[in-house]
């Protein structure tokens, strides 16, 4: 999901109104401006970019009076990929699903893809909700869910569309994920305790069983 990359190597422009300005301090900026917060040619999306550095003279150019000045810089990237199991949170709930951030992006969970029960909208508070479980999901809550769908927007990454699923083993709403390791490691401990106690009546049913043949 997130990788970081050194030393990569650019070339921005330096327009002639900042050319007095710090060198430093404005290819910094331009390097952002530039290359920050959009996709590369590779569909990663830089959420970062730091350790700036200029790289040798700049280059006038002809007709503008601007520089194109060389730089390096380390940049951390984003990209989202088929069946990666990602955490996120809800941030709007909508007739058709809801929308999950998890990274610098949004996914959609479709209502179909919430929960394994049938899931009714409470418009008025903003909810989904499972008809029989009673289970909701609002805005603000964490889930875990699956990627099943990509199709990025390199222009407007913000109009990327991602298709997420809680409809499998281990995903869901965290709460209820948590509420059912609860559930059965009750279980698990109830089961165990009852073992001895189902030993101890068939050792008490042997014994009883055993006297009434000597009696007999």
């Amino acid at each position: 999901m997130y990788t970081e990359i050194t030393d990569v190597e650019r070339l921005v422009c330096i327009p002639p109104a900042e050319l007095g300005e710090d060198i430093d301090s404005i290819v910094e900026k331009l390097t952002w401006e530039t290359y920050g917060g959009r996709f590369g040619a590779d569909k990663s999306f830089t959420v970062l970019v730091k350790n700036v550095r200029p790289v040798g003279p700049g280059r006038i150019v002809h007709g503008n009076g601007g520089v194109h000045q060389a730089v390096k810089f380390d940049q951390v990237v984003f990209r989202p990929e088929n069946d990666e199991i990602v955490e996120g949170n809800v941030v709007e709930i909508v007739k058709f699903g809801a929308f999950v951030r998890f990274g610098p992006l949004d996914g959609l969970l479709h209502v179909s893809q919430v929960m394994d029960d049938r899931v009714d909208i409470d418009e008025n508070n903003q909810r989904l909700v499972g008809k029989e479980s009673g289970r909701y999901l609002a805005v603000g809550d964490v889930v875990r869910a699956r990627v099943v769908s990509i199709d990025l927007n390199e222009k407007n990454p913000q109009e990327s569309k991602i298709g997420l699923t809680m409809r499998q083993i281990g995903l869901g709403k965290l709460q209820w994920l948590d509420e059912d390791n609860k559930k059965k490691s009750k279980g698990e401990t109830d089961e165990r305790c009852e073992e001895p106690a189902r030993m101890q009546e068939l050792q008490d049913a042997g014994r009883l069983r055993a006297a009434q043949g000597r009696e007999g």
